[in-house]
Formats: C-alpha cells, sequence, structure tokens
C-alpha cells in the first residue's frame, strides 16, 4: 500500500507491503525507489514487514533543495517516527545504505539491526551513467532500446508523462544526490553499535573486496560480510540469495 508523510513541507511517499510481521524498513539506491524491495518483501513475508520509503527526489517523493547527507538521514527519521513503530532493522542499497548505516549510527536507539548492500564506507561516487542516460523517449520501449544492458536496473523507476517516458527521479538532482554521496564515512560505520550484515556483489565495481574485508575487520564481532555472485545491484541480480542472507541474519537477532 502506497502511503505518505509530510517533512519540512514536502511530501515522503513509502511503500508499506503489509502484514502483522516485524517491521523492516528499507531504503533503495540512485536510479530506484521503493518498489525495488517488492520480492525482498514478498520473499522475508510474513515473519517480516517490508516498509520501504521512496527518498527524497525519487519515486512518489517531492524534490527537495538539497540532497546532503544531513538531509536524509533528518528524512530517514522523521519517516520512521510517522510509522510510529519503535526500534526497527534497516536495509539500505548504495545511496540507501550510506543513509542507513548513518541512520544507525547517529539514531543508535532505534535501530536494532543494520544490512548494507554493496556500499563502503568511504565513496567516491560515479555520476557518469547520469550524463548518459536518454532524458526522455517516445514509448517504454523505446526507452528500454536506449537504455541497452542498463533498462532491467532502472525499470522500476520508469513514468510515462505528457511528452513520452522518462524517469520518477529527475536526472539534474541525481547527479547532486551523486556529488553529496562522496565522502569518507569511517566514524559513521566504526560507531554502528546494532548487529550488522554486509553484502556484496562479488562482480561489483562499488564495494571491492579489500573494501568490505575492512569494514568487517573495523567493526570485528559487529558485522558480517556475504559475498553473492552479483553486481552492484545485488538485489537484482541474485533475489533468492540475496533474501536467503537477509533471512539467514535476521533470524540470528534475539527474539522480540
Amino acid at each position: 500500500m502506497r502511503e505518505f508523510c509530510t517533512v519540512d513541507r514536502r511530501r515522503l511517499s513509502f511503500l508499506d507491503f503489509g502484514g502483522a510481521g516485524i517491521p523492516l524498513l528499507a531504503f533503495h539506491g540512485h536510479y530506484n525507489e521503493a518498489s525495488t524491495f517488492a520480492p525482498l518483501a514478498e520473499a522475508l513475508a510474513p515473519r517480516w514487514r517490508v516498509i520501504a520509503l521512496d527518498q527524497r527526489g525519487h519515486g512518489e517523493s517531492d524534490r527537495a533543495q538539497s540532497y546532503q547527507r544531513t538531509d536524509y538521514v533528518a528524512d530517514i527519521a522523521a519517516f520512521h517516527r510517522h510509522l510510529g513503530i519503535g526500534p526497527a532493522a534497516v536495509v539500505g542499497h548504495s545511496l540507501g545504505g550510506v543513509n542507513a548505516y548513518q541512520y544507525a549510527a547517529r539514531h543508535a536507539e532505534q535501530v536494532t539491526a543494520l544490512i548494507v548492500e554493496d556500499i563502503g564506507a568511504v565513496v567516491n561516487a560515479d555520476w557518469s551513467l547520469v550524463t548518459r542516460l536518454p532524458r526522455n523517449a517516445p514509448s517504454r520501449q523505446a526507452l528500454v532500446s536506449g537504455l541497452g544492458a542498463t533498462a532491467p536496473y532502472l525499470e522500476c523507476s520508469f513514468r510515462q508523462f505528457e511528452d513520452g517516458w522518462g524517469y520518477s527521479f529527475d536526472i539534474d538532482h541525481t547527479v547532486l544526490s551523486h556529488k553529496a554521496l562522496t565522502g569518507e564515512y569511517w566514524s559513521d560505520w566504526e560507531s554502528v553499535d546494532c548487529p550488522t550484515l554486509l553484502i556484496r556483489g562479488t562482480e561489483s565495481e562499488v564495494l571491492t573486496h579489500d573494501h568490505a574485508r575492512e569494514m568487517i575487520a573495523r567493526r570485528a564481532g559487529r558485522a558480517q560480510l556475504a559475498e553473492l555472485p552479483a553486481g552492484h545491484v545485488v538485489h537484482r541480480d541474485a533475489p533468492e540469495q540475496f533474501a536467503a542472507a537477509v533471512r539467514s541474519f535476521l533470524s540470528q537477532l534475539p527474539a522480540e
């Protein structure tokens, strides 16, 4: 079910996949939106109830003037308060992964467990893909053809407008968000105190094996690593293995 909340006079959209399970908050990466977590929600039900946010500038959420780190974290905090569910586990991919671990670091009392998908503690965001995207197309098929092999990773964000087909994100805003994502965040990563699972795609060009191992080493005993046969978008490339890794990790948590 799609729902909305208002933060600083901006509307944020989210999908509550429903059920009576334990809430799991989910945060997508650039070029995506909440619906990307539909397969995970189905795989984890009925024990877990996935609630996924369309982050600022994405999906059905409003565009914003700023896409700084503090902006995204503040949105998550307001969204979490709106839900009124108490402390919860969180999962985030790429942009959403940094947002998730920074939220866990800065609002520790609100996060019971953390799952980070294919993003590091040092991020050098590459927005070259954004500049290569076709800005619009006369039909959905034309958009798919223009995107080529990238199309399956962006399809959840396809939208039809009066002048043709495009995306649920703004290209110029996405560049701003990428630029603001670049940075070194070891202090946030190391200060996360809840149980943590880091998932890496073995073919990822974003998170290297060595960097992932260093992340685990810097939080020895508090974080674990799962490497799956996939690229950067692990939940799209290896959905069953991704869901299994998440389910296994969550099953290790203390019973509520």
